[in-house]
């Protein structure tokens, strides 16, 4: 592994010289500082250095985007501000094979670097050798499929509504209308774990419970995300519990939980992994700001999460449709050892962007949550759900989603209730 290195994309905006703004951020990430120090020999720079592998111009803007950044000593009171795409390598050396120190040298305190007023992490390439110290997905498109024994469709699920306040006893009753009513998935909203009055060993007996029964009565076993986000040595725990239940699914909070954590719990789980992004916003939002989907999930994917959270077409966040497709064609793309994991769209989805979806990702390989489109559905749980499937039965067939609900009660009274777009 010595030999290798990582490469990372960077967008970034400085009232300096770009190129020489890329060797401040080679250094500063790797083995320089602010000034020269004794022990940076040329023998360790060799082996430690990172190294600018191409500055790419893009162009101008006479303001920045990012306030405090500092501009060259001598610069007009209005100096001109540029673009550029950077890519720096780093040795693999300086990583090893620790996925949190790779996310430390890659995206680190350049964000803080004072001659930027701009700074996007945008892409990131990993050495074959590094993704083989991780175990990547364990379950995946494939077997999450096997799990649900859903295989010719996209998995349709929804989400526990209100998202808090309910008793195990409440959301078990929920559950029971849900399951009945056909969904595949249930997850945990991702503002409940373990609180005190829906403690998690209570709520996975009272659910697995409806869930189990059902599967006895009718061969199906509805995949349920209980969310076991907390310490690690928690997190761990409320696994086996569900595991021990008959559940066949765990969700953690990506963000809040950190690399580490998600690492050990995808190393120690015998379930699938359903990880949600929340907080995804404070790193992507500001377009000179943070990082794309593109670099932010491979981190998690060679962690091992089998189901990441990508937004929704038409949802009610800020992310464009553009970006939340691009994402889940990111999550199917065969990453180094060739693993893909589930792109899951959520946020404000009803049965008027499964067609769209479909038709934008060009696979059937993905988990299509509708919170509120199944909840509130005229027809309840069960015309929710319906509506779903009717609008894949109309996307699949390559028919006008208005002409098929036309004919087809559910799907008609969700368009109505929900709208078109």
């Amino acid at each position: 592994m010595t030999a290798e290195r990582f490469e990372a994309t960077y967008l970034i905006e400085t009232a300096h010289e770009p190129a020489q703004i890329a060797e401040v951020m080679a250094g500063e990430q790797s083995s320089g500082t602010f000034v020269a120090v004794p022990g940076e020999t040329e023998e360790l720079r060799a082996l430690h250095a990172g190294r600018v592998e191409r500055v790419t111009l893009l162009d101008e803007t006479p303001a920045p985007s990012l306030p405090g950044s500092r501009p060259p000593k001598g610069a007009s009171a209005s100096p001109c501000y540029r673009r550029a795409e950077v890519v720096i390598s780093f040795p693999a050396l300086n990583v090893g094979s620790s996925l949190s120190q790779l996310m430390t040298t890659v995206a680190g305190n350049l964000f803080e670097l004072a001659p930027l007023s701009g700074l996007r992490m945008v892409d990131l390439t990993l050495p074959e050798s590094f993704v083989e110290d991780y175990p990547g997905p364990q379950f995946g498109v494939e077997g999450t499929r096997k799990l649900t024994g859903v295989y010719d469709r996209p998995l349709f699920g929804t989400i526990i509504k209100p998202s808090v306040g309910l008793s195990p006893a409440q959301t078990a009753e929920l559950v029971a209308e849900l399951v009945e009513a056909g969904v595949d998935f249930i997850k945990d909203d991702e503002l409940i774990a373990s609180p005190a009055y829906s403690p998690i060993e209570e709520r996975v007996a009272a659910v697995m419970a409806v869930i189990n029964a059902h599967a006895e009565r009718t061969g199906k076993k509805v995949m349920y995300a209980f969310n076991i986000s907390d310490d690690l040595d928690r997190m761990l725990r409320h696994h086996d519990t569900v595991l021990k239940a008959g559940g066949t699914c765990v969700m953690v909070n990506l963000i809040s939980v950190g690399l580490a954590g998600v690492i050990q719990l995808c190393r120690y789980s015998q379930l699938p992994v359903h990880g949600h992004r929340n907080g995804w916003g404070g790193l992507s939002r500001h377009p000179l700001l943070g990082m794309d989907y593109r670099a932010f999930q491979k981190f998690w994917r060679v962690a091992g999460v089998d189901h990441l959270h990508v937004n929704g077409l038409r949802n009610k966040f800020v992310e464009s449709d553009e970006s939340v497709i691009a994402s889940a064609r990111e999550c199917l793309t065969p990453l180094l050892g060739g693993y893909t994991v589930m792109p899951v769209f959520s946020s404000g989805q009803t049965a008027a962007q499964v067609p769209d979806t479909y038709t934008a990702l060009g696979s059937k390989d993905f988990l299509f949550m509708a919170g509120g489109g199944i909840m509130a559905h005229p027809g309840g749980p069960a015309g929710g759900v319906a509506s779903l499937r009717e609008a894949w039965e109309a996307a699949a067939s390559g028919i006008e989603l208005g002409e098929y609900a036309a004919t087809h009660t559910a799907l008609g009274q969700a368009l109505e209730k929900f709208g078109k777009a």
